[in-house]
């Protein structure tokens, strides 16, 4: 291999979605996903904060209401809701990535998501 061959294989490339969607599960693509934005992306595109909210809400008025074990689970899910995210949001937006067109080409223009062939 030369060195023209070594440097175009580094450039992130311009892969459309149905060859990307085929090309990943054969690993014909390295992929580079930057966390920080990765969790940012997720979190704002499952909506994340819309449905903790509301559930610490709603839990914490059941269990001081009186039904403390309808109440706790609502609150615990609603807590550990974000941090579930964060630690899977790179795999989260790898699947939402495989899924929908939309999520891939946000993904490649927000500069979250780089798709390299594969050495």
């Amino acid at each position: 291999m030369n060195e023209t061959e070594t440097s175009a294989e580094s450039l992130p490339a311009e892969v459309p979605h149905q060859e990307f969607r085929s090309g990943v599960p054969a690993g014909r693509f390295r992929l580079i996903v930057n966390p920080e934005r990765a969790q940012k992306y997720v979190k704002h595109r499952l909506f994340v904060v819309g449905i903790s909210l509301p559930l610490l809400g709603i839990g914490t008025a059941l269990g001081l209401s009186g039904y403390p074990w309808i109440g706790l689970p609502l609150v615990v899910v609603g807590a550990l809701l974000h941090r579930v995210v964060k630690a899977h949001a790179t795999k989260i937006l790898l699947h939402l990535a495989l899924h929908d067109a939309k999520v891939y080409r946000e993904a490649l223009d927000y500069e979250i998501l780089e798709v390299r062939y594969a050495a």
